[in-house]
């Protein structure tokens, strides 16, 4: 059992589920729902963004027992309705997440090298972020509920009934896919690919 792991995980999803959430939220106001500002989700404040089984309980299981990593954040709600463009929105908002993980993966990068001379247990906590939250942006693209990868199932018109379905064994469905498939090992050698070539760049 990694506790070292199962710590840093954790502390490091709270760090990243923020600017994560947030994403979801500024776009879908951008597209016109006013939902995530009613529900208080236009904020980088980790609070906001905390899912107890998806963000604590969950990803220090996995991360504990090395079977990959299974976390999120509380879902930003949306209405389709009233985002332009309809499902199509909604699929911008869901692409918000992911791209605001490699964006913060390459912040995180930057402070690595700057730290590194100053402050190098700071910069290593930072480079093990690089690498987390380029394997969240893999993550959340799986096509499974909750994750953001689902909403494109949506955007491609998948029959609602079906999604609906699928939903409800979506939690078991991750569980098999990161401990009785090599996906997790799979998402772990291309997030560590990613950051590999990031830190190449910022260096």
């Amino acid at each position: 059992m990694n506790f070292e792991a199962a710590i840093v995980n954790v502390s490091l999803l709270w760090l990243l589920t923020a600017p994560h959430e947030f994403a979801h939220a500024w776009v879908a106001t951008r597209l016109g729902d006013d939902t995530p500002t009613r529900e208080d989700r236009v904020t980088l404040n980790p609070l906001a963004h905390v899912d107890w089984i998806g963000t604590a309980l969950l990803p220090a299981i996995t991360s504990l027992f090395g079977g990959g990593f299974l976390g999120w954040g509380k879902p930003v709600n949306t209405n389709p309705s009233r985002l332009r463009w309809g499902l199509n929105g909604l699929a911008l908002v869901a692409l918000a997440g992911p791209a605001s993980n490699v964006i913060f993966a390459v912040i995180l990068a930057l402070a690595a090298v700057l730290l590194f001379r100053v402050a190098p247990q700071v910069a290593e906590y930072a480079a093990k972020g690089v690498q987390l939250s380029l394997y969240l942006a893999i993550f959340n693209l799986i096509p499974v509920p909750p994750l953001d990868g689902s909403k494109l199932l949506l955007a491609a018109k998948v029959p609602y009934v079906a999604y609906v379905e699928l939903a409800r064994f979506g939690l078991l469905l991750l569980l098999v896919l990161l401990t009785a498939t090599p996906l997790g090992r799979w998402m772990s050698l291309w997030s560590l690919q990613a950051t590999e070539l990031i830190f190449r760049v910022v260096h």
